[in-house]
């Protein structure tokens, strides 16, 4: 599943109750993460409905303690969890990744390198969530991005024109993607 198939299916408002996201390429995370958290709650219902933690300044009890909780005044909350990989207790979720609550979305995000998915952790995480690896994109493909990019903002490129901003700016997506954003306006 590509990140803009979870897109789509996020727009039409089919959620999983919990997403796994992680891979070498933070841009697509990024995008997924922050999709969730500015649509999936309106904004009388993000107040005591949304939690958002960083890894390094939590542990796995709050996480499940926060994500077992009902919503208020809401059919769901959402829960992120941002910089997972600086998490100690990751795996400890196992208790929670085996009856996750039907009311919580939980979003792990884990950037910068790929988890292991053959650990019991990882097993459980493939049949329990929906689980999203973001790659990095090799040099060439990285002028095509450049395009779609563009052509989701009802903006044109020439193809040369963004083989030498791919050049130029390399395979940082979110650096390619701020490029062009100041472009634009």
């Amino acid at each position: 599943m590509t990140y803009l198939d979870i897109l789509k299916s996020l727009k039409k408002g089919e959620y999983q109750s919990v997403y796994f996201l992680h891979g070498t390429e933070p841009y697509f995370i990024d995008v997924i993460a922050d999709y969730i958290e500015d649509h999936v709650l309106s904004e009388s219902e993000k107040a005591f409905n949304q939690t958002i933690f960083y890894g390094k300044d939590v542990n796995h009890l709050a996480i499940v303690d926060t994500a077992r909780r009902f919503p208020m005044m809401a059919p769901r909350q959402v829960v992120i969890l941002k910089e997972a990989q600086d998490m100690k207790t990751l795996k400890e979720l196992k208790t929670y990744l085996e009856k996750p609550a039907d009311t919580t979305i939980l979003v792990i995000c884990h950037k910068h390198k790929r988890f292991n998915l053959n650990s019991a952790f990882g097993k459980l995480l493939k049949k329990q969530a929906l689980v999203f690896e973001s790659k990095k994109l090799y040099d060439n493909q990285v002028p095509d991005w450049i395009e779609q990019y563009l052509c989701s903002k009802k903006l044109k490129i020439s193809h040369e024109a963004s083989v030498l901003i791919g050049e130029d700016l390399g395979t940082d997506l979110s650096k390619v993607a701020n490029e062009l954003d100041k472009l634009a306006i």
